[in-house]
């Protein structure tokens, strides 16, 4: 496969084909910040936190999916990439609560983010969800990202638990006919907890012991049916 020699921010890199704006920048140690990107997930650009400026293109490209070319001039950290990734930060804290997302409460803070800019702003509400002995659901927290629903799909599990659901404002994650977690094709692995970067997903042990719950009551209430005993030989 052939090389491919960029510039970015205004450093020469030559990486192969095919390579993202992401992972090119990556070679000369920068940084572009990411919410919704994860290793181990096919990139969907979906947040627009990591978008760059690109010589001779109008509009700002997600680095996660943009792949390199041949003589490409990008800007990484534009006053204009800037303003967009400080503006979206804003309006996500602005309607989602972003109290367990140390990641993203340091790009706010990076990004020189006004918490404030949207005061009128309608906050996300939803009901948590309690329906198994594993996880929670916490969807006030939830950002969209499609973690979750990348690694229970083919990115990793392929169970197909949970998807979108619902349009717009509305847009949720759920599962299908809004069924509870048991009553899926779940199998409880947690890969989607472990990539949720929000705490909308959230062990339920974990869950319970901030909440000051006894150990005793927390082994009753994750306990996920009885305990099988050994045949004797």
């Amino acid at each position: 496969m052939a090389d491919i020699t960029l510039t970015i921010d205004n450093q020469p890199v030559t990486v192969p084909a095919g390579t993202t704006i992401l992972k090119a920048a990556e070679q000369l140690g920068r940084q572009v910040p990411t919410i919704c990107y994860h290793d181990h997930c096919t990139a969907n650009g979906l947040c627009r936190i990591c978008v760059v400026e690109v010589d001779g293109v109008r509009p700002l490209l997600p680095a996660c999916l943009s792949r390199v070319s041949e003589g490409m001039k990008v800007t990484t950290s534009s006053a204009r990439a800037e303003r967009s990734r400080r503006t979206i930060l804003e309006m996500l804290d602005s309607a989602v609560d972003l109290s367990e997302a140390p990641e993203i409460q340091k790009l706010l803070d990076e990004n020189h983010a006004d918490r404030a800019r949207f005061p009128a702003a309608e906050r996300r509400e939803h009901t948590v969800l309690d329906d198994n002995p594993m996880y929670i659901r916490d969807y006030d927290k939830c950002i969209l990202c499609w973690r979750c629903v990348q690694v229970c799909a083919d990115d990793a599990q392929y169970t197909h638990a949970i998807n979108f659901t619902g349009r717009g404002f509305d847009t949720s994650i759920g599962t299908f006919f809004d069924k509870s977690m048991p009553d899926t094709t779940c199998v409880f692995c947690g890969q989607c907890v472990g990539v949720c970067p929000t705490g909308a997903l959230k062990p339920k042990r974990e869950a319970l012991l901030e909440q000051g719950v006894s150990l005793d009551e927390i082994l009753q209430a994750t306990r996920g049916g009885q305990k099988r005993r050994r045949k004797p030989s």
